[in-house]
């Protein structure tokens, strides 16, 4: 463990930048971007593409390291180079930006209001891969749609048991139990959520450190005493489909949790601007979601 990036993301001033689309999200946030389905042929093409719109994203003057302290990143993009240099590395060394790797294969079908994510084979190959790029940590993700205590358990069991996995071997697991926003019974949701996050954590070494990656609470400042706890490095929130400045808001009603935003960051960026015209709108984007993640 790196303890320069470790100290980074426990105490510096910013948000995490979430640059991790993948699989079936990636057609959509090209499509966002302005970058159409018929602008690639196949799979491999739509990747290349996704990662020229990253490339642009992370040399912008506007992606720096005074608002933004890590980025999370896609497998394919920590494979891939950025002017030469392994993304991973090209962050952290260029930018001083701590990087991330999304490790899940996305979710199992619906079950007691919650789905848990797919076995992901050959995880500890793709750790070994990821601390030899440079990667610091992980982010992994499962989907709360109603408060059922008994999906929620589960949810948390697994996450708890990958991340356990994950801090052996040398990264910092960022658990990320998403709560659905549009849930009816979020708020319920949220509290048993916390209730059985805390009660797995008496189970972990004092020595483990974890991050969490959680919706933006109905109730504000409900992880207030996660926070609180030794073993948590940084509670982060996700947009999980507010607006920018919806998300803003309510972000800046909890005291000390940071943004860890992806839609609600690149929203308004299109392949077809100018650099000018780029720079100055995700310059917008970054100071606005670190003004909400500092407040």
């Amino acid at each position: 463990m790196n303890n320069e990036q470790l100290e980074r993301m426990h105490s510096g001033k910013g948000f995490i930048a979430a640059l991790d689309q993948s699989g079936g999200s990636t057609p959509g946030a090209l499509e966002h971007y302005g970058v159409s389905k018929d602008q690639y042929k196949n799979e491999e093409e739509m990747f290349e593409k996704v990662h020229e719109m990253r490339t642009r994203i992370i040399t912008s003057p506007s992606f720096s390291s005074e608002y933004i302290l890590g980025a999370i990143l896609f497998e394919g993009t920590m494979e891939r180079k950025i002017r030469g240099i392994p993304t991973a590395e090209f962050l952290w060394k260029e930018k001083g930006i701590v990087p991330f790797l999304k490790i899940d294969l996305g979710m199992e079908p619906e079950s007691d209001g919650a789905r848990l994510m797919k076995p992901i084979p050959k995880l500890d190959e793709l750790l070994k891969r990821a601390l030899k790029y440079g990667i610091f940590g992980t982010k992994m993700r499962s989907f709360i749609s109603k408060a059922d205590p008994e999906g929620i358990r589960k949810i948390v069991k697994q996450q708890f048991e990958l991340a356990m996995q994950i801090s052996k071997s040398g990264l910092v697991p960022i658990i990320e139990p998403e709560v659905d926003i549009n849930s009816s019974t979020k708020e319920e949701a949220e509290q048993i959520l916390l209730n059985t996050i805390l009660e797995s954590l008496k189970q972990v070494a004092g020595g483990t450190k974890l991050m969490f990656k959680l919706s933006i609470p109905t109730a504000a400042n409900l992880y207030e005493p996660l926070m609180k706890d030794p073993r948590t490095v940084r509670v982060v929130a996700l947009s999980g489909g507010y607006s920018r400045d919806e998300a803003n808001k309510k972000l800046s009603g909890n005291t000390n949790m940071i943004a860890s935003f992806s839609r609600a960051l690149m929203d308004g960026l299109t392949a077809q601007m100018s650099d000018d015209e780029f720079n100055k709108a995700l310059a917008e984007s970054v100071q606005s979601i670190y003004k909400a993640s500092i407040t």
